[in-house]
């Protein structure tokens, strides 16, 4: 009896995690929405069936270049740029997506319009780098990475190349640029 129960509990809470729908706006370590970090080129139709694909043919697969790969909606707004790791190569995966919709969030609400202080106060800072015209924040815990334009900054730590910034350097209000989840391993 007792197995019997324990197998009905097993059964009832395997068919109602199946039910469970997945967030197309959704952003975690390893999946924005429905594309993965084991996502292959050849498959973006599937996972983006409702939006439009535009992808850049450089036309001369000696230079090596990787080509980028921008997702729109079909009312034209553009959604994401997807990286892949290899070009020219249908079976690559995708190494870095750029997120340009503010309506992709983390679980813990940070978008392309989030400031630093959202970050900050959400996550553990990794690592912020110094650039010549912008600071990029690493967030290892989501595999994202954070430009911040230099001109956010105090006019005083804007040209030290030198400098290494620690997060008491950024002003909370600093204006997130761009907004990258790294999947190349």
């Amino acid at each position: 009896m007792r197995k019997l129960l324990l197998g009905g509990f097993a059964l009832t809470l395997l068919l109602s995690s199946c039910n469970k729908t997945q967030n197309p706006f959704e952003i975690s370590k390893q999946h924005i929405g429905l594309l993965t970090d084991s996502t292959q080129v050849k498959d973006l139709d599937i996972v983006f069936p409702n939006d439009s694909i535009v992808k850049f043919i450089a036309g001369d697969e000696f230079l090596g270049n990787i080509d980028n790969i921008e997702i729109f909606e079909k009312g034209g707004n553009k959604l994401l740029k997807l990286t892949p790791k290899f070009a020219l190569d249908s079976t690559s995966v995708i190494s870095s997506v750029q997120v340009i919709d503010p309506r992709y969030k983390t679980d813990k609400n940070i978008s392309s319009i989030s400031t630093f202080k959202d970050i900050h106060s959400q996550y553990k800072i990794s690592k912020i780098s110094n650039l010549i015209n912008s600071v990029v924040v690493a967030v290892n815990e989501i595999n994202a990475s954070f430009t911040i334009d230099k001109a956010e900054l105090p006019s005083n730590l804007r040209f030290d190349m030198n400098l290494k910034f620690e997060p008491t350097h950024i002003p909370d209000n600093a204006k997130v640029k761009y907004f990258f989840l790294n999947w190349d391993n």
